[in-house]
């Protein structure tokens, strides 16, 4: 899901009343299935006003119960489809029954790679807390549109430069923001957590 963050389905409680109706009811999946790693709020606003941005294909990796797919949906322009992919199955299930009624969402049950069966996006959201954060394999030239927009998020905010994680360089961080495909730059949206959003380049 976009951001695997900690409590972050909690984080929605205070937001409750201003939800979309549809991110409303992904949370209200997410706590009663007992899953708090959602996608903060913070998050969710940024992944909505992105999606406005996205006139064709988004995809993201790790749906959990669907509240950043909500986030995105809640702000993809009409005929925009979008492309979601969680490992765990009941996960896929909660998920596909908050968006039964959005024909124009697909959730798929396996590794983040199969998001590659129906690239290439203008928008991708990789989750930063799994394999498209750390090993850097997520091709952004075949998995973009030229001018295509990318996020990684749940970072903690960089302090230095280099970026270090656990007193060495962080490689997975300084991977994205150095991609020669990409013009990339970190946002911080919270005292604890940013995300890195990337626009591809031409060519």
């Amino acid at each position: 899901m976009p951001g695997m963050s900690l409590q972050g389905t909690d984080a929605h409680r205070n937001a409750d009343g201003t939800l979309p109706a549809l991110v409303a009811r992904a949370v209200a999946a997410a706590r009663a299935h007992g899953f708090p790693y959602s996608c903060r709020p913070e998050q969710g606003r940024l992944l909505r006003l992105l999606a406005g941005g996205a006139p064709r294909g988004i995809a993201e990796t790790g749906t959990g119960c669907g509240v950043g797919l909500a986030w995105l949906a809640s702000g993809a322009p009409p005929g925009t489809r979008l492309v979601s992919v969680e490992r765990d199955a009941e996960r896929v299930r909660v998920a596909r029954q908050v968006f039964r009624d959005h024909p124009e969402v697909g959730i798929l049950h396996g590794d983040w790679r199969r998001v590659e069966e129906h690239g290439p996006y203008d928008l991708l959201v990789l989750d930063g807390g799994g394999q498209a954060k750390g090993d850097g394999t997520a091709d952004p030239v075949r998995l973009l549109t030229p001018g295509g927009t990318l996020v990684v998020d749940d970072f903690t905010p960089a302090t230095t430069w280099p970026p270090l994680f656990g007193g060495v360089p962080d490689r997975p961080r300084l991977h994205w923001l150095e991609h020669p495909a990409l013009r990339t730059t970190e946002l911080r949206l919270a005292p604890d957590l940013a995300v890195i959003v990337g626009t591809r380049l031409p060519g």
